[in-house]
């Protein structure tokens, strides 16, 4: 049985190349939620959705999120109106959008309409919100405002320093149903290469779940999101030099040194390896660009033959 913790496009491509590997039922995906966001009225959550269109074979290809196929009726009638486009979303995205927030406000958890929406999609891999629980990711900029995860990331295209991140709503939250139980009872725990700052962090904020995972150190198995220094999509890059930690698979493994056991770094930063098992996490070198899904594949065989 494999634990994924997941956050965005790299979670999604590792994801995956693990079903080549590994019957879907056995996965156990538990995602980030820290990025969801209301908008139009409807509850958005970006990385479930990722994973969820990427799985089922739907994802946009050309962007890495949203539906392939798209058309943007809505956003083009919305923008002569004079309303908030900042945020596209497609026609048949908005559908799913539409769909959550009407059985949520049925007062269906966010787990289980997570798992309708898998179902509808076709996804075999257990689709699990890491809280039903409001659970908001907001950055402090260096100017001094603070910005919801989303306003950062698209809005501002992540182009702004940031001074301090933070998780509201975290002290309240609790691990949804079947959390604690999908990390005591894996045979493998699999951070996926995810931000570490923004997409893996949110997990380990809800109450439980560090301890829950530092329990599995010996069985936990990183893949680093930061290669040759820099990230390969998205600020995870930056967001480690801003919270004080080097942008490098060192500064990666520094990170996650107290809960994980083995980091996967690319062949790029193959002399970092002895510094990366200074800091207490044992390292293995493969290739880690899924740039296709033969790729994918083979970094899922190398990720699950990790941990004996």
């Amino acid at each position: 049985m494999i634990t994924a913790l997941a956050g965005g496009v790299g979670a999604a491509r590792l994801l995956r190349g693990m079903v080549d590997v590994v019957a879907p039922n056995d996965i156990t995906a538990i995602i980030n939620v820290g990025d969801d966001t209301d908008l139009h009225g409807l509850h958005i959550s970006p990385d479930l959705d990722t994973v969820m269109y990427t799985l089922a074979g739907a994802i946009n290809p050309e962007t890495g999120w949203g539906l392939a196929g798209e058309t943007w009726g809505v956003m083009e009638a919305l923008r002569t109106l004079g309303g908030v486009t900042w945020f596209n979303l497609g026609d048949k995205d908005l559908a799913t959008h539409c769909y959550r927030t009407q059985r949520l406000s049925e007062g269906a958890g966010l787990g289980v309409v997570t798992g309708e929406l898998a179902a509808s999609f076709g996804v075999g891999v257990h689709l699990v919100p890491v809280t039903d629980d409001p659970l908001r990711t907001r950055l402090l900029l260096e100017g001094g405002d603070e910005v919801g995860f989303q306003e950062y990331f698209v809005k501002l295209r992540h182009d702004v320093a940031v001074r301090q991140v933070r998780f509201a709503g975290s002290e309240a939250a609790r691990p949804g149903p079947g959390v604690l139980e999908a990390i005591d009872t894996a045979d493998v725990v699999v951070v996926c290469p995810s931000n570490p700052v923004v997409s893996i962090d949110p997990l380990l904020a809800v109450p439980g779940i560090r301890d829950a995972l530092a329990r599995r150190r010996d069985h936990t198995v990183a893949v680093s999101p930061i290669v040759a220094g820099a990230a390969l999509k998205g600020p995870a890059d930056r967001l480690l030099v801003e919270m004080g930690f080097e942008s490098s698979v060192v500064g990666v493994a520094r990170w996650y040194a107290s809960w994980v056991s083995t980091l996967i770094v690319d062949e790029s930063d193959a002399d970092l390896a002895s510094a990366v098992e200074a800091e207490g996490v044992r390292c293995i070198v493969a290739p880690t660009i899924m740039s296709d899904p033969d790729r994918s594949a083979a970094l899922a065989r190398v990720v699950l033959g990790a941990v004996g």
